[in-house]
């Protein structure tokens, strides 16, 4: 006994915490695989009598996690590239190029203490950043990412959108108004009006699209969009895209338009009495807009998942590993090894200062480079969900970029040249293209 505790003291904090939780881990895994095995089978047989709702909680459970790497993505995005905007270097420590400081930033918020403000209403205060937060990940079931590769794809799935968004004001409006903090309302109240205002241009500026296009449905508007770029609605609707993205802007509360937490005004608006995880909602809400905001544009008017021109062509690729017996363990077990034999050559014979076993590294990882490289090659011809996916996830990350730069390069705009750009500007030009578009259907039909 006096051994196990001289020896218990003698390791560090880390190898305290692996030797108690590996016993667990190992326990916890003996009882997953002996689940799995005694149970597996009545679990398949009721997975596959139920594949609707297996597929929507599937689906559901994705698109919450996806929500999270998104958010940390965008906001190591906005710190980097408005440091290079502004000719410094930005994150550069944590992690590879200091990607992993806006994980950091993330893990920090949620760290803080989380305080509720005297005299504030704790059931609102604490409901308000979760509706918030939950209106927008909603909204993500019905945005197709690539062929097959949607939530939920609803007749109606445009209206649902709209529909749903537009609930993210009532937590603002709900964190405003709980908090009792005259610039927590102040921001709330803004919210209410900016939203209010902006909603009927942004609905008004796709109802000549759904005129063209027959449908609500997201991933049929996809499917018209295929062929050549020219075949995207953004060139039979440009007075549409435009006013679409201006008053998405403002939905999303993004520079010039975020008089909702202006801290030059209002200190932080709504938010200025939340703080720890309640904060985290609303922060990580804000992020997932600008690429809900980014994914529903390319979805639109820029061919959501398809190619700027018509690739994959059909290719057949008659690959089954398989069948390829002996030949797949030859695959799997040897060429990597001659692939850094070969690729680890040149390294060595570039210089006389490089060691035999330093080349073998540099040849290890290039081999593994060409490897996931022709593996991906062949995954984008074979596969058209995974080329689908990439042109999708390039062309919203093009439009995340142009709002990081927006809030780089813009100046905030006044309350009231906010809500006058919407009535007297955006608005009546809605209406001009939903009248010109509406008559230019009738003329060409008739």
């Amino acid at each position: 006994m006096t051994t196990i505790t001289r020896g218990w003291g003698r390791l560090t904090l880390p190898g305290k915490v692996i030797l108690l939780t590996l016993p667990v881990l190992i326990a916890l895994t003996v009882g997953m695989v002996a689940a799995i095995v005694v149970l597996g089978r009545p679990f398949v047989d009721l997975a596959a009598s139920n594949l609707e709702v297996v597929r929507f909680v599937l689906a559901a459970t994705l698109v919450l996690v996806l929500t999270i790497p998104t958010a940390f993505l965008i906001i190591y995005m906005e710190m980097k590239i408005i440091a290079q905007m502004n000719l410094r270097i930005g994150p550069d420590r944590v992690g590879p190029y200091g990607s992993l400081l806006s994980v950091v930033h993330g893990l920090k918020v949620l760290m803080k203490e989380d305080f509720t403000p005297t005299g504030a209403d704790p059931l609102v205060f604490t409901w308000a950043p979760v509706v918030t937060y939950l209106a927008a990940v909603m909204t993500m079931l019905v945005i197709p990412f690539g062929p097959g590769l949607f939530g939920q794809d609803f007749d109606i799935g445009l209206l649902y959108f709209f529909a749903i968004g537009g609930m993210s004001v009532v937590g603002l409006l709900m964190g405003g108004w709980s908090s009792y903090n005259k610039y927590s309302l102040l921001g709330g109240l803004r919210a209410a009006a900016q939203v209010v205002s902006y909603e009927i241009p942004l609905t008004l500026s796709v109802v000549g699209l759904i005129l063209l296009a027959g449908t609500m449905s997201l991933n049929q508007l996809v499917l018209n969009q295929s062929g050549w770029f020219t075949d995207w609605y953004v060139f039979q609707q440009p007075l549409g895209a435009a006013i679409f993205l201006i008053a998405a802007t403002a939905e999303a509360n993004r520079t010039p338009f975020d008089l909702t937490e202006a801290d030059s005004e209002i200190v932080a608006g709504f938010a200025t009495e939340y703080s720890g995880m309640r904060f985290g909602f609303f922060f990580f809400a804000e992020y997932v807009n600008v690429f809900i905001i980014s994914a529903l544009t390319v979805t639109l008017f820029f061919g959501g998942w398809n190619a700027p021109f018509p690739w994959p062509w059909p290719i057949e690729l008659s690959i089954d590993p398989t069948t390829w017996g002996i030949g797949l363990l030859f695959v799997v077990a040897i060429a990597p090894i001659v692939l850094t034999l070969l690729f680890a050559i040149p390294f060595w014979i570039a210089s006389a200062r490089i060691k035999g076993w330093q080349a073998l590294i540099a040849g290890f990882v290039v081999a593994n480079l060409f490897i996931v490289g022709l593996l991906g090659a062949w995954a984008y011809v074979g596969l058209d969900w995974v080329a689908g996916i990439l042109w999708f996830m390039a062309k919203t990350y093009i439009f995340v970029f142009t709002f990081v730069w927006m809030r780089g390069t813009l100046p905030r705009i006044r309350i009231d040249q906010l809500m006058d750009f919407a009535w007297k500007w955006l608005l009546p030009a809605a209406l001009l293209n939903l009248f010109v578009t509406a008559a230019a259907i009738v003329v060409v039909k008739s």
